[in-house]
């Protein structure tokens, strides 16, 4: 029987190996930095080729979101750009809940993901691309707790004020690669949507608000296990220099439109939350979130509002949440982006579920939204 062996030391791995037997290892996944958090996994595989091995993951009904689970298929590939999904189980009986996955490598090395990862070096290369693009401006917000650069670009030419943020949280992968299509797509001298946005609009980019967490593997936190999307009521230095930096400089350019891009672990579905039970909370406010959640509606079936997080109660807003204090602060049309880990309930794709390629096509799609809002504003 051949041996198989299992690594995650690199960047943005994840994963305990608790035990391999043959082509079956049992596996845990390592809670984030200073954190409760677990649920990204992203390891290899070596051996076994052409025959099926079987991974269990263990202990899930202590990880961050059991609800994840059901109805999930794991992420592989054997070239690391292409991910499509295995077949996988969840079984919350089996030590303490297990997912099982299975998959015969046609290779001798395939690589395993709760979502597709996107790495700190494939985000500098998305960086130093855009930024050798004409009227790009990059912009070096601060320096993390690790040491590592936090990142902005710059374009457009008109008066709107507008503000792209993703991956607060580093497992959501997904805004990522949202931003990677979002990013080609702006860039583009000859794309209508592109020319209209930055003809109107001065657009912050902000691709990865977390290179901390990207690079270690986590979840939802930064070097020192800071849950970013709650420190924006009150961001320090010393816990959480990434928003800090964010909202000193929305302090210096104001908002106007912004929508921070994430994922999210049980709902099949993509969906926008907006910034209810805010104290400035008007429905001439509201209407402009709504006005163009209606337009995203319209342009794509990736899209749904049928499913999605309730709305908040009045006054009772969370202000350390980034749209909801985006949205009070300056008066901005703010929103919240979610993609899934699974695949789309309603549009489903069964080779890739929800993918990467689905998530640069759907930024395109938020952007002519956006242009839309727009003109009809």
């Amino acid at each position: 029987m051949t041996e198989i062996a299992i690594d995650a030391a690199f960047d943005s791995g994840n994963i305990e190996v608790l035990s391999i037997d043959g082509r079956t290892a049992k596996l845990a996944i390592p809670k984030d930095h200073m954190a409760e958090f677990a649920q990204w996994f992203h390891f290899r595989l070596t051996g076994a080729v052409g025959e099926e091995v079987e991974l269990k993951i263990t202990g899930l009904n202590d990880s961050a979101f059991p609800g994840g689970w059901p109805d999930y298929d794991a992420c592989v590939s054997e070239d690391r750009e292409y991910w499509e999904r295995t077949p996988s189980s969840f079984d919350k009986h089996e030590d303490n809940g297990t997912l099982t996955i299975r998959y015969t490598p046609a290779s001798s090395i395939s690589w395993f993901a709760y979502f597709a990862p996107y790495s700190m070096e494939r985000h500098h290369d998305l960086i130093s691309e855009a930024a050798t693009c004409e009227g790009v401006d990059l912009i070096r917000l601060t320096t993390t707790l690790d040491g590592q650069p936090l990142d902005m670009l710059e374009m457009g030419e008109g008066d709107t004020k507008v503000w792209l943020y993703a991956r607060q949280h580093p497992g959501e992968t997904q805004a990522e690669w949202w931003m990677e299509g979002a990013i080609e797509c702006l860039t583009d001298p000859t794309d209508p949507v592109a020319r209209a946005l930055r003809k109107h609009c001065r657009l912050h980019v902000v691709p990865n608000c977390n290179p901390d967490g990207s690079r270690r593997g986590h979840l939802r936190t930064n070097a020192v296990g800071t849950n970013l999307n709650r420190e924006w009521a009150e961001p320090s230095a010393e816990k959480s220099p990434e928003v800090l930096a964010i909202r000193n400089r929305m302090d210096e350019t104001g908002v106007d439109y912004a929508m921070d891009v994430h994922g999210d672990e049980a709902i099949p579905a993509v969906f926008l939350a907006g910034y209810e039970g805010i104290p400035r909370w008007s429905d001439e406010l509201g209407e402009q979130f709504y006005r163009y959640q209606r337009i995203l509606d319209r342009r794509t079936p990736d899209f749904q509002t049928k499913l999605g997080y309730p709305k908040t109660p009045a006054g009772r807003a969370n202000l350390g949440i980034s749209t909801n204090q985006v949205a009070e602060r300056f008066g901005a049309c703010a929103m919240t982006l979610e993609m899934p880990y699974k695949d789309l309930a309603d549009f489903p794709e069964p080779e890739q579920g929800w993918s990467p390629e689905r998530c640069k096509l759907l930024a395109r799609d938020c952007l002519a939204a956006l242009a839309e809002w727009l003109e009809t504003a």
